[in-house]
């Protein structure tokens, strides 16, 4: 029988074996968290200010986009923009619909998590009081310039805590990305799971995410202190 030090010795020995194959997973998942956060974030902005627009085509067509893509599943877009595109391109000719995982993958997160950032952009901007947007006009700011400079750098202080929020899902959504077989964190685990019949990857797996959204953690709190006291040095001026 094994005693206590052989276990942990044999334990530790393979978890040196599964840590390159989760490194590897670990270094695609931020890939796909980076670039995701680096597009939805702007693209955002302008699908709320449209949703909130004055002409109806274009705030009808934001609300739509928001709809649909808050409404359905992620992992059914995921299916859908990857499998579902490739089909309808393989029968009907039209190679620019099929796309590799990888940029599959970031289109879908993009767009997804872009109409999330447009509802917490919008309800972000509709909570300034209109009082602002007077003051603005009597002064003869024009309205791109009275959202430049009045609306949009005070409605960046309020976001804050739902867009870290979304941010930190985003962070876990990844995973999601095994469906289409995109060789990141969670695949590696579950492959290595399989393969071993182990459950230890899964173990370190878990411990890679904490870890990820303990980083995030601290630097949203770091961020929504620096605004604040920013926003107390404002009020007591």
């Amino acid at each position: 029988m094994q005693s206590f030090v052989e276990r942990m010795v044999e334990f530790w020995a393979y978890v040196l074996v599964l840590l390159p194959s989760l490194a590897n997973g670990t270094v695609e998942t931020l890939k796909v968290f980076a670039l995701t956060l680096a597009l939805s974030l702007p693209l955002g902005l302008p699908v709320a200010l449209g949703s909130i627009s004055r002409i109806p085509p274009l705030k009808w067509l934001c609300r739509g986009y928001v709809w649909l893509f808050r409404g359905t599943p992620l992992m059914l877009q995921l299916m859908f923009f990857y499998y579902g595109l490739g089909i309808i391109g393989n029968k009907y000719g039209l190679g620019f619909l099929i796309m590799d995982r990888f940029p599959a993958a970031i289109l879908t997160f993009a767009l997804n998590y872009a109409a999330y950032f447009a509802e917490i952009y919008r309800a972000g901007i509709q909570s300034i009081d209109y009082g602002q947007y007077e003051a603005a006009k009597s002064l003869g700011f024009r309205p791109w310039q009275t959202m430049r400079m009045i609306i949009i750098p005070q409605t960046i202080k309020r976001i804050l805590p739902p867009v870290s929020n979304e941010t930190i899902t985003l962070v876990k959504d990844t995973g999601l990305v095994m469906v289409i077989a995109l060789p990141e964190l969670m695949k590696a685990a579950k492959d290595a799971a399989n393969r071993d019949v182990d459950t230890t990857a899964y173990l370190i797996t878990a411990v890679i995410y904490l870890l990820l959204t303990l980083v995030l953690t601290l630097f949203s709190n770091w961020l929504e202190k620096r605004y604040s006291r920013f926003e107390a040095k404002e009020e007591s001026a």
